[in-house]
């Protein structure tokens, strides 16, 4: 049973900086999965944040491109992301996203909160 686990969501103040990871587990062949991270505002819909893929390659969506960074361990089956200059429309909730390179399998996380406020 495949399952992903975010840690590290909370409150922040406007500047401050905030670390997400996401653990992943009944996962065989992790390299196989390209990971993301998506985030949901209050009333709007899910958007992609950043992604790795299984061979490393990143992508940064440009609301926050500078400020956060993406990164994964396969060894580990983690994916982080740390994010610094936090704004207040960075509050949300965020997701871990699993999928297949090669198959359709996909995953999502429960959700953590991320809180940016004065």
């Amino acid at each position: 049973q495949v399952q992903l686990v975010e840690s590290g969501g909370g409150l922040a103040r406007p500047g401050g900086s905030l670390r997400l990871s996401c653990a992943a587990s009944g996962i065989r062949f992790f390299n196989l999965y390209d990971m993301s991270w998506y985030r949901q505002a209050p009333g709007k819909q899910r958007e992609l944040v950043a992604l790795v893929d299984g061979g490393f390659g990143t992508r940064v969506e440009d609301p926050v491109k500078g400020r956060f960074t993406v990164s994964r361990d396969n060894g580990k089956a983690t994916l982080d992301l740390q994010m610094t200059d936090l704004k207040v429309e960075d509050t949300a909730v965020y997701y871990c996203y699993l999928k297949g390179r090669h198959s359709a399998d996909d995953y999502w996380g429960q959700g953590t909160q991320v809180t940016v406020s004065s």
